[in-house]
């Protein structure tokens, strides 16, 4: 995994070991989905420090299930949590740290029910030698794609870091899960990508973008992407759109 900071690579560390420990508990490893940005860097499919632990859990009643296993994971690994929701399964857990003011939380965050149109595949996680079920990237291509309009629709937030994952995947040439695009929205993709390319151009600034993506990438990464990220991003759009509308 890319690390920006010397000072990340603790928070690497114990991101690893939490990762370890679920894909080691047989329980975990058949009941969660890893995902997200620390899944997609590890499997090349990013290129930015990641600093969540991310998961779909396939069938909601093992959510208590998992709970117990986690802590048992947590106590064992000697992280301390410092707030779990009650409502879905998601931690933010403290580790120990040799100076003050330096990063020392991690969030765990488990989605009880995943879109059934998700598509998922074993990978190899060269970084912690292990096996794990994963999101195939299609998958993580659509849901990072809705992720960036649901975020500022539930909570009136917008994450610089979801507008480079899309900008990322398109230039790499990914495909999208476009069931997972009508299951989330209601949406046909021409109509989302519309959408989105409308609140692209009026909620994501430069500012935003070289405030949340300046800890996250390499400074040559930054410098070459951030300035030109939102139009780029918004010409790919068009090119979807159009392909779009020539299906129809």
């Amino acid at each position: 995994m890319i690390i920006p900071r010397q000072e990340d690579v603790i928070h690497r560390v114990w991101l690893y070991r939490l990762l370890t420990g679920i894909v080691d508990n047989r329980t975990l490893s058949q009941a969660l989905i890893f995902k997200g940005g620390t899944c997609a860097t590890m499997l090349g499919f990013l290129d930015r420090f990641s600093v969540d632990l991310d998961f779909d859990l396939i069938d909601s009643k093992n959510e208590q299930v998992v709970r117990k296993e986690l802590h048992g994971i947590l106590k064992n690994l000697g992280l301390t949590v410092k707030d779990e929701s009650k409502n879905v399964p998601q931690f933010f857990l403290k580790y120990p740290v040799p100076k003050q003011n330096q990063r020392n939380t991690l969030k765990l965050d488990i989605l009880p029910h995943p879109p059934k149109s998700n598509k998922y595949t074993p990978q190899f996680l060269m970084e912690i030698d292990r096996m794990a079920n994963c999101q195939t990237i299609e998958t993580m291509f659509a849901n990072k794609l809705v992720a960036l309009m649901d975020r500022h629709a539930k909570n009136t937030t917008i994450a610089g870091r979801d507008a480079y994952d899309i900008h990322h995947f398109f230039l790499a040439g990914y495909g999208f899960n476009q069931e997972v695009i009508f299951e989330r929205t209601g949406l046909t993709t021409l109509s989302f990508l519309m959408n989105l390319g409308a609140f692209i151009e009026k909620y994501i600034t430069q500012s935003l973008l070289e405030r949340d993506l300046n800890a996250l990438l390499p400074s040559d990464t930054f410098r070459q992407t951030v300035r030109h990220l939102k139009q780029e991003t918004l010409d790919f759009l068009r090119v979807e759109i159009e392909k779009q509308k020539i299906k129809k």
